[in-house]
């Protein structure tokens, strides 16, 4: 599998109450990988899938440690190192049940075509791509993201697109003709809401299949919703666990999900693997397996 996005760095502040604006507030702080492409790609490999990921650092220690973390975790690194270029960078204000995230991309916008292209076209054993859609949300990326998507429909490849982050979908204003004809499309309810408007999950899932063959609305610890354009819904209750920390949950859901309907799984079966992994996610303080 072939997963294209950012991959950056995490200072991830879980807090144990409200800020004091002005003052001090207790957390525990954490310095990592992170990145939705680059978390993904970690939980594919965790649940033994042989997976690359296709992303750009810089030629920096932050880039050199985020590329030596997935490599030791299993994933085969694309990665191009851009000289004179900072690694990316995400605050992240974690709560039990919420996360704000404070971004810099860095060298995530310098995701290039020609690199992206001859990544997948070349990457081993790969049946389907999936591409984060932080790369379609900013003019300096987008190129990138949108040659994922042409070269995996040249080579083949089915594909996937997570919707990314409500606030820049909605300053995007034309996700859904980016990303139209694509396999699966997966998003969470703030995402469906911008992207479909209001309503139910089963709603929304439906309304989306517009421009994807497959909708999997995510409601995290309430389950998830997956709608085809036949009109079949099918949905998965949540997996109901003690919650230290949400960062990464929705990339280990997209892990699972995947993992399993590549290797063949129906829809039912895979939304189920998808909640497992992500209930694992919110078990743990970070976005990595």
């Amino acid at each position: 599998m072939i997963v294209v996005g950012d991959l950056v760095t995490d200072v991830l502040v879980v807090r144990a109450g409200p800020l004091a604006t002005g003052s001090d507030t207790d957390a525990r702080i954490r310095v990592g990988g992170g990145g939705q492409a680059a978390n993904t790609a970690a939980w594919l490999a965790h649940a033994g899938a042989s997976v690359t990921l296709v992303a750009a650092v810089g030629d920096d220690a932050g880039g050199r440690e985020r590329v030596a973390e997935l490599a030791e975790a299993g994933v085969r690194c694309d990665v191009r190192r851009h000289p004179g270029a900072a690694t990316g960078s995400v605050v992240v204000l974690s709560t039990s049940d919420e996360r704000t995230m404070i971004t810099d991309r860095g060298a995530a916008l310098l995701l290039a075509p020609d690199d992206v292209t001859a990544a997948v076209e070349t990457a081993p054993d790969a049946g389907h791509l999936h591409l984060s859609g932080y790369p379609l949300l900013h003019p300096g990326s987008r190129a990138g993201g949108l040659a994922a998507l042409a070269a995996a429909r040249s080579r083949g490849l089915t594909t996937s697109v997570d919707a990314a982050s409500a606030a820049p979908l909605r300053r995007s204003g034309d996700f859904l003709e980016l990303v139209r004809g694509i396999d699966l499309l997966l998003c969470n309810a703030d995402e469906a809401e911008v992207l479909a408007g209001p309503g139910g999950p089963e709603r929304q899932a439906a309304v989306l299949t517009s421009a994807a063959r497959n909708v999997v609305v995510k409601r995290g610890g309430d389950g998830a919703v997956w709608a085809t354009r036949d009109g079949v819904l099918r949905s998965v209750a949540g997996v109901r666990v003690p919650s230290l920390d949400p960062t990464g949950a929705g990339d280990a859901f997209a892990a699972g999900l995947l993992r399993a309907w590549c290797s063949g799984a129906d829809p039912q079966a895979a939304l189920a693997a998808g909640a497992a992994l992500g209930a694992a996610a919110v078990q743990r303080i970070g976005a990595r397996p």
